[in-house]
């Protein structure tokens, strides 16, 4: 089972919903759980786990990954998030069963490679999860998704992407949201101008926002 930070509910009571953040390559669950208080001044019954990525970080002396990028192959990167996706949908299913919540509580929210994980994972659930939010990530093997089956669940995405990302290219934003727009899936996008590989204050609000509109 994957193990990395926690936040409880700001409230002091029960969870009633569950947030979930994955980092990008690299970095580990200690990195996104800095949000947590952000999220909980508006979802203060939300319970936060931050999972470190169950592999150590091949292009780094440190850190944690989901899955190696040394070869960005579209062949190997399908087979990196397939494997990853089952360690953290195990992770996730645990979680909702302990805090006896739905799908349409859980939120999930992921950054660069974490991103790429959530998307996959969130279309592909038995449940759609009640909301995912994607910063300066990508979409994996997109055709995918046109195969018949491969989607199972439709869940409200908000895309959010620096123009001057020189990591993942901002280009990567528009092409995921057409596909989805493609497959009927309900997605927004948000663009940040001047803002490079990483997630500023207006992002994060309108990731916050989002959710609370989608959670009801």
């Amino acid at each position: 089972m994957l193990t990395g930070p926690t936040f409880a509910p700001a409230s002091g009571g029960p969870a009633r919903q569950l947030v979930v953040f994955l980092h990008g390559l690299g970095s580990n669950g200690d990195d996104l759980i800095e949000l947590a208080p952000y999220f909980a001044a508006a979802l203060p019954d939300a319970a936060f786990f931050a999972p470190d990525g169950h592999e150590p970080c091949d292009m780094a002396p440190f850190g944690r990954q989901w899955f190696s990028l040394r070869d960005q192959s579209p062949g190997a990167m399908l087979a990196g998030v397939e494997s990853a996706a089952v360690e953290i949908n195990a992770f996730i299913d645990a979680k909702l069963a302990e805090l006896n919540l739905s799908d349409d509580k859980l939120v999930l929210v992921g950054f660069s490679q974490g991103t790429m994980l959530a998307l996959h994972i969130a279309v592909r659930r038995p449940a759609a999860p009640g909301v995912v939010i994607g910063f300066s990530g990508l979409v994996i093997a997109p055709e995918r998704l046109l195969e018949e089956g491969e989607i199972t669940a439709r869940p409200p995405i908000l895309l959010i992407h620096g123009e001057q990302d020189e990591v993942v290219p901002h280009g990567f934003l528009s092409f995921a949201q057409e596909i989805f727009e493609k497959l009927g899936l309900p997605v927004l996008s948000l663009s940040r101008p001047d803002l490079g590989h990483s997630i500023d204050d207006e992002g994060l609000k309108a990731a916050i926002a989002f959710t609370l509109q989608n959670l009801g």
